[in-house]
């Protein structure tokens, strides 16, 4: 399977920053366990990929 780049940058930084806000609230206590779910926003940022972009034919980058 091929990673190819489907999410832009700006999508890609909102990822990054509600990812890891989701995973310090987790953290400290704030919001309960799923808060965890940020690492999956961290990781598809890291990786410029969305699996449910490419299931959905959705694209947020203008060079791909």
């Amino acid at each position: 399977m091929t990673f190819t780049k489907n999410m832009g940058k700006i999508d890609r930084a909102i990822r990054m920053v509600v990812g890891l806000a989701l995973m310090l609230m987790a953290a400290l206590q704030i919001i309960p366990g799923w808060g965890w779910i940020g690492v999956i926003f961290v990781a598809t940022s890291f990786l410029s990929f969305c699996p449910l972009y490419t299931v959905l034919g959705f694209k947020t980058c203008s060079d791909c």
